[in-house]
């Protein structure tokens, strides 16, 4: 089975989200992703969620599919060592993420001696190379205090760190982007991207940043309606709630349709001096609408609703939790093309996700397991740096280097 990205070979020094899942892309593409790791885990290698034993879920998660080395580089050999699979030959090696500081032997000058066409993408907090977080991030972009409820001022955290995963991409994208410069020019890189920068750039993106300073106002929090459009959540007859939009006119149409209620919405046109056919006046009026609909809702029961919004066209979808998610959705089972049921060595047997990216010339490929923490420390070390098994086991001696460990 042939990968898009077969042959290429990156390596990683990582912790927390980011940097991982920018690798794990890769690695879902076929590329060989090489993860290092102190001797016995790194400051992430326990996050939560655990399994009842203390395995980290999360850390396996991120990880899937990569190849690891565990080495004491603490110590100067253990460095060394790590200097030279970063920077080992190759025209398609010679790739590093790291969101540890680019200093000392991780400093870009000091690898890029060893290999001057090295490709080398290091992930800041912020440009100055200050600490953040997908938290504090968000916290400073203002998002939050558009999460809450009502006339609460209290800001609300997302438990999504969207930072963090739209950083991931954005690595996966500038390492791809860079060993195509370099395919063409010879030359390296050394790339910097800092947390801060991607959610303010999307932040800008997205208009909020375009808005305050032109419009002269901030976004204000809206609930559960849509910005700039229509939509809502509706609560059926049973309690159970779904979420319903109409941003294109065909999806607005549907929902009329759908509820009967185009002679009243029609009225509320005239009333209100508004056209509905305009998103941003179907948003004025967003507090009417919702009241003209609620009650066709509040007569039916849940699997009345859905049935009438699949024959209608609706856009919508239903309030389900993570567990109703994982247990009774047909699109997270096997069922999906995306998930493979996996055994994770020291785990067990679980659901996981694919690469979302289907290409119709290749083979979309199973996800693999995470490693075990140092499996592949003695493969690497003889096919990257040609060590035969005395040298190997004179590291393990030392312990300078370490192998599998659950």
């Amino acid at each position: 089975m042939q990968n898009i990205l077969d042959g290429l070979r990156i390596v990683e020094g990582s912790a927390f989200i980011a940097a991982p899942s920018g690798g794990m892309t890769l690695a879902q593409l076929g590329a060989d992703v090489i993860r290092f790791d102190q001797i016995g885990g790194g400051i992430d290698y326990r996050r939560w969620p655990i399994t009842r034993e203390g395995k980290s879920l999360y850390w396996h998660s991120l990880n899937k599919g990569k190849r690891s080395i565990a080495v004491d580089f603490r110590k100067p050999e253990g460095r060394e060592l790590l200097t030279r699979v970063i920077t080992a030959p190759g025209e398609n090696a010679g790739l590093f993420v790291s969101n540890f500081p680019a200093l000392g032997w991780l400093a870009d000058e000091t690898l890029r001696a060893q290999r001057e066409d090295l490709i080398f993408l290091n992930l800041t907090g912020d440009r100055h190379g200050g600490n953040a977080l997908d938290y504090t991030v968000n916290s400073r972009v203002g998002l939050p205090y558009l999460t809450c409820a009502g006339t609460d001022d209290e800001p609300v955290n997302n438990p999504f760190p969207a930072w963090d995963v739209l950083a991931g991409q954005q690595i996966a994208i500038a390492l791809l982007a860079a060993e195509r410069h370099r395919r063409l020019t010879g030359q390296g890189q050394f790339i910097k991207l800092a947390l801060t920068d991607v959610a303010l750039a999307t932040m800008g993106h997205l208009g909020f940043i375009a808005e305050a300073e032109i419009n002269g106002e901030a976004r204000q929090r809206v609930g559960n309606h849509i910005f700039g459009s229509f939509g809502h959540d509706f609560a059926c007859r049973d309690g159970r709630r779904v979420m319903i939009v109409g941003v294109s006119p065909n999806q607005w149409q549907a929902i009329v349709a759908v509820t009967g209620s185009e002679m009243q919405v029609i009225a509320l046109e005239r009333e209100l001096k508004l056209d509905f056919k305009l998103e941003g006046d179907r948003f004025r009026a967003r507090e009417r609408l919702k009241a003209q609909f609620q009650p066709w809702f509040g007569e039916r029961d849940f699997k009345a609703v859905t049935a009438a919004l699949d024959e209608a066209g609706v856009c919508w979808g239903p309030y389900q939790s993570i567990e109703e998610l994982v247990h009774k959705d047909p699109e997270c089972s096997e069922a999906n093309p995306l998930f493979t049921r996996i055994e994770q060595p020291g785990i067990g047997s679980y659901l996981v996700p694919s690469q979302a990216l289907n290409f119709s010339g290749l083979d979309r490929e199973p996800p693999r397991p995470a490693p075990l923490l140092g499996e592949h420390t003695d493969e690497i070390l003889s096919e990257l740096l040609g060590m035969d098994s005395a040298e190997i086991g004179r590291l393990h001696d030392a312990t300078i280097v370490a192998g599998p460990t659950g």
